[in-house]
Order: C-alpha cells, then structure tokens, then sequence
C-alpha cells in the first residue's frame, strides 16, 4: 500500500508543458491532449481576465510532477478541464488535494456550478467525485476519441447565493 505522500501544488507554468505531457501520455495513451491544447489552457490562466486554473502536484524532495489538475470558468459555470494522478500516486489523496484545489479556484471565480466529464470506465475517478459531491446528470456518447468511449457528465453545485434579504 502507498504512504500518503506530500506533495506541493503550485500554478502550472509553461515549463511544466513537457513533463505533464509524459504524465499524460502514460496514464490517456488513446485521448491524451496535445502540447497546444496545454499551451492554449495557460494563455488564459493569467492576468485579471484569467478564465483557467491550472496546477501540477510537485513531489518536494525529487521535483517530479505527480499530477496536475485544470478548470475552466465562464461566468457562474466552471468545468473540470483535466485531473490526473501519477499510478505511483494513487492512493494517496492526491486527486482529493487536487479536485480541492480546483473547487477553491471555481469559488474565487465565483462560480455556482462545476460540471466535469468522466470515462465512464474510469470508477476510480467517478468515486472520488461523487465523494465531493458530484452527480450523475448524463452522458456524452463516444466523448472520447478515437476509442468511442463514452463520457459521464457530473454536477456540483457550490454553495448557493442567497439574496441578501437584511433578515433571518
């Protein structure tokens, strides 16, 4: 069994293009995403129309990348662009840190909703989101190319905004 490690998250930067792409090749060899797909993600993570989110999972002692996670905001909807966690990882609450550090991130973005799309062979993943709290609300049929595999589409609805009524 794996110790629960520490890992540091950070904001991905363009250096991190390069090794979070061997991550992604390992762990999405059919649908893994393309260095201009990150590249077009960090043009919009910056500065005060930033609309993305993208961290990576350092381990403190080697310097490697062990995950990386990214989302995506558009007015009060966020989305879960990616989230991966190196095999060596798994167990060890990194996805956890790292859906938690994106949900932070919709809720700086004063987001009301966060939608994702998960595999749906990928129960691994499916649990850790529904222990967040996310929902099932459909599928996307053959999402994932060039495999066909169909997407599940899950919701989360963050803290709802009350309008401010001056009484309890």
């Amino acid at each position: 069994m794996s110790a629960v490690t520490t890992a540091v998250l950070r904001e991905m930067r363009w250096w991190d293009i390069e090794p979070v792409l061997e991550l992604e090749h390992a762990l999405f060899p059919d649908d893994a995403w393309s260095p201009g797909m990150f590249w077009s993600e960090l043009a919009h993570a910056r500065g005060p129309g930033a609309t993305r989110h993208y961290v990576v999972a350092e381990d403190p002692v080697t310097g490697r990348i062990t995950g990386y996670a990214g989302l995506a905001a558009l007015g009060d909807l966020s989305d879960v662009q990616t989230i991966a966690v190196s095999r060596d990882a798994w167990g060890t609450g990194l996805g956890s840190e790292l859906l938690t550090d994106l949900l932070k991130a919709a809720t700086a973005f004063e987001c009301a909703t966060v939608l994702l799309e998960v595999r749906v062979d990928n129960t691994r993943a499916q649990k850790l989101y529904e222990r967040f709290g996310f929902e099932p609300i459909g599928f996307r049929r053959g999402y994932y190319q060039p495999g066909n595999i169909d997407a599940l589409v899950m919701r989360l609805t963050l803290q709802e905004h009350a309008p401010e009524t001056g009484t309890e």
